[in-house]
């Protein structure tokens, strides 16, 4: 059965600790990245939106509660839950990291068993769908936790663009978006991409919907974009 694995951007300006953690994530079945700064990590999280950020509190130019602030303003990234890396133990200072918008904190040193288990933890709670990370639309179910796609019960293997796209439809479904949108919302806004990579990747989506007969739920809206209703319209 095909997963698509979990994306999480590791944050520290300690290169050390930066690489143990990314191995230790890596070995755990993620695909994990790295930035030693809150600037590169602003580059890296517009080029390629992460399922979680992992934050060091304590950071030269861009600090993690400050960074953790503007991804909370900027509605791309508002959705993208944060643990928070820290050696400050005070109430006041865990006070502070949750009020800029983190979603947990991990007290330095910790185990990498610890680390997986947090995020895991995290992500299910974050997920888009019911209270088990499931989104259900027509006869397609996405398990954001373990990451597989099923169609009439029966697993898929996706592309993580295709399974990007999909998760962005169906939980925008009925909704008609243009390329330029689906650029910004799937691929990020520093993508600088052309809009024609859109109708590539819906062709390829459209392909993989085709083998269960589900093609017809994703209908091109002309001189706009797409949109997504998971409904037999043959029956109409």
């Amino acid at each position: 059965m095909t997963t698509n694995p979990i994306n999480v951007l590791v944050v520290d300006d300690e290169k050390a600790i930066r690489e143990m953690i990314i191995t230790a994530l890596t070995r755990a079945g993620m695909a994990a990245r790295g930035a030693k700064n809150g600037t590169t990590a602003w580059l890296k999280i517009n080029d390629h939106k992460p399922d979680i950020l992992l934050l060091d509190w304590m950071m030269p130019g861009i600090s993690g509660p400050e960074l953790t602030r503007r991804v909370r303003k900027t509605p791309l990234t508002a959705d993208i839950p944060v643990i928070m890396l820290t050696a400050k133990v005070s109430e006041d200072d865990k006070v502070a990291g949750l009020n800029a918008g983190a979603d947990d904190y991990i007290v330095k040193p910790f185990s990498p068993r610890e680390l997986v288990a947090r995020i895991n933890a995290i992500l299910r709670r974050s997920a888009p769908g019911d209270q088990e990370g499931k989104i259900r639309s027509g006869n397609i179910t996405m398990d954001t936790a373990s990451r597989q796609v099923l169609f009439n019960e029966t697993p898929v293997h996706i592309g993580p663009t295709e399974y990007r796209l999909l998760e962005f439809f169906m939980t925008h479904a009925k909704r008609a978006h243009s390329r330029s949108q689906l650029l910004d919302q799937v691929w990020g806004t520093n993508a600088f991409l052309e809009e024609r990579t859109v109708d590539v990747h819906i062709r390829r989506l459209r392909k993989i919907l085709a083998e269960a007969d589900l093609d017809h739920y994703i209908q091109t809206v002309r001189s706009h974009g797409y949109r997504f209703v998971a409904e037999d319209a043959r029956d109409h």
